[in-house]
């Protein structure tokens, strides 16, 4: 395999203290259209404005085709117009019709002739469905056929690598699907491309790889069938699930038992679960909690992970503990008529080791 098309190696961006980008290397290949999906406020439009400089690294090293971008000794313009961008808010000039602001950088920067710009325009205008309004204003049209002419604007610089800043962001919902179908037709024409994107099917059915930002980086990344089918990290699962989580953890002796069955209970409240589901999950955490702060030593741990599905309604519990080893609910000082509460109000139940602790899986509720 030859060189990547992108390179990026140890990116790092902060805006005064808050580091936004910290580490971060990949490789885009030629002809890869790459969904870039996680919360927001990870770093997403970030990492993709870093990659034509639009936003200046603090360190590390862009390359693209070859050149490294942010090297000011390099020609940097001229591997600059090889990306194109997409915004989330169109960025057309107000003052021009959609065919002139198509032309305008080709004929200006490119120096395209004008009658070979137009021809050109109106071809791109035809792709997006856009080419019955090529006189129109921008005033004149709904956010979906703004942002499909900002494609074809985008197009007309005859670009190698498109970058989309979640391109649907500003729209109404009912235009949403109608600018997502003109990037599912450009991208077939093997278009690299990088998507900026809070649509989950659309990013499953238009990329060949994901991904998935968190913890100022890329957390975890593969095809689509590996991070959404099968995520291997935890923030990935919680992500991709649409899970509601809560999650303590520390020194057993320090956390109050009561404490934390009321903050649970607060938690359930908020995700609207039934009162029965309610009282069986924190009956569940209450007698193993109970176990452990009665038998635990000063230097032993605890993490409890609650997940609650929204979309499936399922129901999971984790509690990991340094003590006792294996499965809790088989130690003999666990009270039987507790053994038996637990084991009632959860359909399954199993244990294994995370992070260092031994874990009870508990589910149902």
């Amino acid at each position: 395999m030859g060189k990547p098309l992108i390179a990026v190696n140890h990116l790092k961006k902060s805006y005064g203290n808050n580091v936004v980008l910290r580490d971060v290397s990949v490789e885009i290949e030629r002809g890869d259209v790459i969904a870039v999906i996680g919360p927001s406020g990870c770093g997403k439009s970030t990492f993709i404005r870093c990659l034509n400089l639009l936003e200046e690294p603090d360190s590390g090293q862009i390359v693209v085709d070859g050149v490294q971008l942010n090297n000011h000794g390099s020609q940097i313009d001229g591997v600059r117009r090889k990306m194109g961008m997409v915004y989330q808010d169109f960025n057309l000039f107000s003052h021009l019709t959609v065919l002139e602001n198509v032309i305008l950088a080709p004929t200006h920067v490119l120096k395209i002739p004008r009658a070979q710009a137009i021809s050109e325009a109106f071809a791109l205008l035809q792709l997006v469905g856009m080419a019955p309004r090529a006189d129109f204003m921008p005033n004149q049209l709904s956010g979906g056929q703004k942002q499909r002419a900002a494609i074809a604007r985008c197009l007309a610089m005859r670009p190698e690598i498109i970058l989309f800043d979640e391109p649907t962001s500003a729209l109404d919902p009912t235009m949403i699907d109608e600018v997502l179908a003109v990037i599912r037709k450009l991208v077939k024409t093997g278009m690299t491309s990088v998507i900026v994107t809070h649509e989950m099917a659309f990013a499953r059915h238009v990329s060949n790889r994901v991904f998935f930002m968190e913890e100022g980086g890329i957390y975890e990344q593969g095809t689509p069938e590996e991070v959404f089918d099968n995520p291997q990290r935890e923030k990935t699962r919680i992500f991709i699930n649409k899970l509601k989580v809560f999650e303590r953890s520390g020194a057993i002796h320090l956390l109050d038992p009561f404490e934390l069955v009321q903050e649970l209970t607060d938690y359930c409240n908020k995700y609207e679960l039934s009162r029965r589901e309610t009282n069986n999950i924190t009956l569940v955490l209450e007698e193993i909690l109970v176990f452990l702060t009665h038998h635990a030593s000063v230097d032993d741990r605890v993490r409890i992970f609650v997940s609650y599905n929204e979309s499936t309604g399922e129901k999971k519990m984790e509690i990991g503990y340094s003590f006792p080893s294996g499965n809790l609910l088989e130690h003999p000082d666990f009270d039987p008529l507790s053994r038996r509460l637990v084991e009632g109000f959860s359909t399954g139940i199993s244990v294994g080791t995370k992070e260092g602790l031994e874990h009870l899986f508990l589910e149902g509720f």
